[in-house]
C-alpha cells in the first residue's frame, strides 16, 4: 500500500497509475468517476486517516468527497487520481487500497455477470408478476434521463384492488454501483409471493398490507456501471450537466427538502455528491418523487414506511440527515423515540449498527429527510454488506447474495408490521396509534 503523506504530492501519480493499472487485470476494474478524466484512468479506493468525529468527516465530504465507508479514525473514499491529489494538497494522508483481486485470500472479487442486470431484473419481475396474478402487479412509473422504464411492484392479496391499507415503499439501487440492492428487491418479491398461503406472518401482513418495490431507481447508472464488461465504480445517473464536461447527479442529493442547505452535497458538477441544478432536476427523482405524491388519497399519504436499500456498511440509518440535532422543524421527540426504537428493532434481527443518519456526517437533499419531513413517511435508510472494502466493497462475491439478502428478512418483515402505526415500537401507541 502507498500512503499520500499530509501536505505533499510526491510520486502520487506513478503510484496511482500502477496501482490502477493492477485493478485493470482483475474483475473489478474501473473507469473515472466522471467524462472529464481520460478513459484509461481509473478510480479505486483510498483510506483517508486521522478523520474521527462527525464533524470531521463533514468537512470532507464537504471537499466533493463522497465517504464509502466509516472506521474507527478514518474513512474509505473512492477517487480518481486528481481527487486524491486535490485532498493530498488539503492536507489529507491517503493511502491507497488493494482490491480483492490484488491482495488474493478468501474473498472472489466479483464480477457483473454475479448480479441481475437491468433487463433481468425486470424480466425476474415479469416472471413473478405471470406467476402469482392475484399478489403481484407492475408499472411503470417514468422514464429515466436515457429512457428506461422505472417500474414499481405491488405485492399485496388482492393487489388489484387499491385497498384502505398501509402502504410500505422498498426503493433500491439509487447509486449506480450498488448492485447487491437490486438482489434484495428480488428477494424480497419471491419470499413475499412464493411464502404467501405457507408462512402465516407473510399471509398475514399481505392480507393486511400493501407493498411497493422500485427495484432500480437509477437503471442508466446500472446498466453504464456493470454492462460495459467490468465494473466502472459509478455511483451518480447519467444526466449530462449544462456547461460541464461532467455526467450525472447524485440521486440521494437531490431530493426537495433542505436541498443544498447545509454542506451536505456538492455543487460541483464534477464531484461524486453534486446536487443537481435544482431540487428533482434528476428526472428519476422526479419520477418516485411523483409516484409518492400520487399515494396521497384525500390529501392523506397511504405509504407509511419506508427503507432506501444502499451498499456498504451494515448501517440503519433514520433522519435528519442535514442536521446533528436529535429534533428539529418537524421532527419531535417523540418521532425521534419511535425512528430510534423501530430502527433498533430492525438491526436488532440483522446485526446492523442503527443510528441517525448524520452521526456519521452531514448530508442534505436525501430520500430520508423528504419522505418524512414532506410526505410523513417513517423512512430509512440501510447500508448492506459487507462492513468494509475488505468484505468486497460495493462489489461482494456473487456467493453471498443469497445470505445477505435473505440476512434482511426479519427487518422487511418488522417494518411491515408496525407500517400501521410506528409509534407502537417506542410505547407510545396510547398517544399516537388509533384503537
Amino acid at each position: 500500500m502507498r500512503r499520500f503523506p499530509r501536505g505533499r504530492r510526491t510520486a502520487i501519480a506513478a503510484t496511482v497509475l500502477t496501482l490502477a493499472l493492477a485493478v485493470t487485470t482483475g474483475a473489478q476494474a474501473t473507469a473515472a468517476p466522471d467524462d472529464r478524466a481520460p478513459a484509461a484512468e481509473a478510480v479505486r479506493q483510498y483510506e483517508v486517516g486521522d478523520v474521527a468525529t462527525a464533524d470531521a468527516r463533514t468537512a470532507l465530504a464537504r471537499t466533493g468527497t463522497a465517504i464509502d465507508e466509516v472506521r474507527s479514525s478514518s474513512v474509505v473514499i473512492t477517487a480518481d487520481e486528481a481527487h486524491a491529489e486535490r485532498l493530498a494538497d488539503l492536507g489529507y494522508e491517503l493511502t491507497a487500497l488493494t482490491t480483492p483481486t490484488e491482495r488474493g485470500g478468501p474473498i472472489t472479487a466479483a464480477a457483473p455477470g454475479d448480479y441481475h442486470t437491468y433487463g433481468e431484473a425486470l424480466a425476474a419481475v415479469a416472471e413473478a408478476e405471470a406467476a402469482y396474478p392475484d399478489l403481484v402487479s407492475s408499472q411503470v412509473i417514468g422514464q429515466s434521463h436515457e429512457g428506461r422504464d422505472i417500474v414499481a411492484v405491488k405485492v399485496s392479496a388482492n393487489v388489484a384492488v387499491d385497498e384502505d391499507e398501509p402502504e410500505v415503499l422498498f426503493t433500491h439501487n439509487q447509486h449506480a454501483r450498488e448492485h447487491l440492492t437490486v438482489e434484495m428487491a428480488l428477494y424480497t418479491l419471491g419470499e413475499l409471493t412464493s411464502q404467501y398461503g405457507t408462512d402465516p406472518e407473510i399471509t398475514a401482513l399481505l392480507d393486511s398490507r400493501e407493498v411497493w418495490l422500485i427495484p432500480s431507481v437509477n437503471p442508466d447508472g446500472k446498466v453504464y456501471d456493470q454492462e460495459s464488461g467490468s465494473f466502472r465504480s459509478w455511483r451518480k445517473n447519467r444526466q449530462p450537466n449544462a456547461g460541464s464536461s461532467s455526467t450525472g447527479t447524485d440521486l440521494n442529493r437531490n431530493w426537495a427538502y433542505e436541498w443544498g442547505c447545509c454542506g451536505g452535497s456538492s455543487g460541483s458538477p464534477g464531484s461524486e455528491t453534486y446536487r443537481g441544478a435544482a431540487p428533482e432536476s434528476g428526472p428519476e427523482t422526479t419520477v418516485v418523487a411523483d409516484f409518492v405524491r400520487g399515494r396521497a388519497v384525500g390529501g392523506e399519504q397511504q405509504i407509511t414506511a419506508h427503507i432506501d436499500f444502499h451498499t456498504y456498511g451494515e448501517l440503519v440509518l433514520w433522519p435528519y440527515g442535514f442536521t446533528y440535532a436529535d429534533t428539529a422543524a418537524g421532527l419531535t421527540a417523540d418521532d425521534a423515540a419511535a425512528f430510534e426504537a423501530l430502527g433498533t428493532a430492525m438491526a436488532d434481527s440483522n446485526g446492523y449498527t442503527p443510528q441517525q443518519s448524520s452521526d456519521l456526517y452531514i448530508t442534505d437533499g436525501t430520500i430520508n429527510d423528504w419522505l418524512w419531513a414532506d410526505q410523513g413517511i417513517f423512512s430509512f435508510t440501510f447500508e448492506m454488506y459487507p462492513t468494509s472494502s475488505g468484505g468486497g466493497g460495493f462489489y461482494p462475491p456473487g456467493d453471498v447474495i443469497d445470505r445477505e439478502t435473505g440476512r434482511n428478512r426479519e427487518a422487511v418483515l418488522t417494518l411491515l408490521s408496525y407500517a400501521d402505526c410506528a409509534y407502537r415500537a417506542a410505547g407510545l401507541e396510547g398517544e399516537y396509534c388509533a384503537a
